[in-house]
């Protein structure tokens, strides 16, 4: 019973032996995710499901769905995905018995499992509503797994938002608040370490805001804790985000590892979702070490399996590296047009994380036609975008390309004293790419 409990199911279903029958699918299902073996768990909580159809509509036979169509939720996120519409049907089933039997505490994951559904799927507002309806109700109860949960996905929320400030101070809640002892069942809940997620997210926060060094300290955490833990959903999730980090520092050399770990452990998983990320990551690390046709066409095929999945989020993102590879080959037109589709995606879900830097590369590519003052105009709206947001890193990014601009103009002194401030700032990062960049310019513009 303990080693085989979907041998026993199956021989209670045959002897028509349904509530023995589901106890055992739950207890194999709950065993299969517990050693991160997701599509079985899928398998198993579906066919506990299906036997519990043969049973009469009683608050119990609900509760039990209530349980079942929660874990199914949640494993079917890791295994097709965030945005998979099997796992939102599974969420949404769960979200109607929750509210019929009067939202127990131990359920709040699914509301927590809605909200990364939809914003995965693009729909920021509907995500943030669902985080601020489980915090909300998490504090009426004080129930600090609840808040662990509602600041968590908060957080990742509002970083898709450009809300970085905002993001920061919520996933820097979770670290003091969560407990691996009194916690441990939102692991089961979740199917991820709400501690591992946390930081993962916290990296690429931090980079936003100008904390380069920090970013990379928090993503290489997630990445150790997960792999302390043996939990590959947790693996594949830190590794993706974090590889996502050292693509914006310029680490080449440790993206290019992580993308390699990212692909041996979504492969050796089945995670669809994170499977093509390490697709898409790998074509950009290909890109950046010279093969660019070989690394367009793995943008293009990762970035296709990754909207198969129903995922939204991150598409700016991926598109923004497509149009990166167009200009390197002299393909300015088609950047452009990539571009433009970027910037309509983030028009229609909100997804504003990326927004500075996208009106910046398009000012580059603009520039690069001999459209100047489209660009000079480009770059003032990144800038402007960037300063609203506090994302410092950005904000530095279109600070040089317009100073570089203005150099270029004649007009050093404006240059200087557009780009000394936005560098001046800086406390940290001193050896990536980024401020080096800055550095170069300024002493080139000296005290002009």
């Amino acid at each position: 019973m303990d080693t085989q409990p979907e041998l026993f199911a199956q021989h209670y279903a045959e002897a028509g032996l349904v509530e023995k029958s589901v106890a055992c699918w739950g207890k194999a299902g709950h065993r299969s995710a517990a050693r991160s073996a997701m599509a079985e768990a899928a398998a198993q909580f579906q066919k506990g499901l299906d036997q519990l159809a043969l049973l009469p509509e009683t608050p119990d036979r609900q509760r039990q769905e209530l349980e079942f169509c929660s874990a199914l939720g949640a494993v079917l996120q890791a295994v097709r995905g965030s945005a998979a519409p099997e796992a939102g049907l599974a969420f949404a089933r769960a979200r109607r018995l929750w509210e019929q039997l009067g939202s127990p505490s131990e359920f709040l994951r699914i509301p927590y499992g809605q909200s990364v559904f939809h914003m995965n799927r693009g729909e920021l507002d509907l995500a943030l509503r669902l985080d601020e309806g489980l915090l909300r109700l998490s504090r009426q109860r004080n129930d600090s797994g609840g808040l662990v949960l509602g600041h968590l996905s908060s957080g990742r929320t509002l970083f898709f938002a450009g809300r970085f400030v905002l993001s920061r101070s919520h996933l820097e809640e979770v670290l003091p608040l969560y407990d691996s002892s009194s916690h441990a069942v939102l692991v089961q809940q979740a199917s991820l370490h709400p501690q591992v997620v946390s930081q993962a997210v916290l990296g690429n926060v931090l980079f936003c805001l100008g904390y380069p060094c920090l970013a990379l300290v928090q993503s290489g955490a997630a990445v150790t804790e997960a792999g302390r833990l043996a939990h590959p959903p947790s693996l594949a999730l830190s590794l993706a985000i974090g590889a996502r980090v050292l693509s914006l520092v310029g680490d080449n050399a440790a993206f290019g590892e992580w993308v390699d770990r990212l692909v041996a452990v979504t492969t050796a998983q089945g995670f669809a979702h994170w499977g093509a990320q390490g697709t898409i990551y790998r074509g950009w690390a290909k890109v950046k070490n010279g093969e660019v046709a070989e690394g367009m066409s793995l943008l293009r095929s990762g970035s296709t399996a990754y909207l198969t999945t129903g995922a939204q989020g991150n598409m700016p993102y991926h598109i923004a590296l497509l149009a990166a590879a167009c200009e390197t080959t002299g393909r300015v037109e088609e950047g452009l047009t990539l571009l433009d589709d970027a910037l309509q995606i983030v028009e229609r879900t909100g997804e504003r994380w990326l927004l500075a830097e996208l009106h910046r590369h398009k000012g580059q590519l603009m520039l690069q036609q001999g459209h100047t003052k489209a660009a000079e105009e480009l770059y003032r709206k990144a800038l402007s975008i960037a300063a609203e947001q506090e994302a410092k890193m950005w904000q530095l990014r279109a600070a040089v390309s317009l100073a570089r601009l203005r150099r270029d103009q004649g007009r050093r002194t404006e240059a200087h004293h557009l780009l000394a401030p936005v560098y001046g700032w800086f406390t940290e990062g001193f050896d990536t790419p980024d401020l080096k960049e800055a550095e170069a310019l300024l002493d080139e513009l000296g005290g002009a």
